[in-house]
């Protein structure tokens, strides 16, 4: 196994650099319970639960969210 090097991904064509973040990406993926959060991101979250077990039905749903935006381009 070759070792991966700054230089070595620059030589790389803009197609194949993507492909590599993909790949890798797909492998941290893979293995979520791994990705830890920082104490923000934890208190982030909690807010947010907080805020949607406070008003359930403020807010929209996914589907609704991603028809907005794909109607604004």
């Amino acid at each position: 196994m070759s070792t991966l090097t700054q230089a070595n991904v620059l030589n790389l064509s803009i197609p194949e650099r993507i492909q590599l973040v993909t790949d890798i990406w797909d492998t941290i993926a893979e293995v979520p319970e791994e990705i830890g959060l920082t104490d923000e991101q934890k208190a982030e979250l909690d807010r947010r639960l907080d805020a949607y077990h406070r008003n359930p039905d403020e807010g929209s749903p996914w589907g609704m969210v991603r028809d907005r935006i794909r109607s604004s381009r």
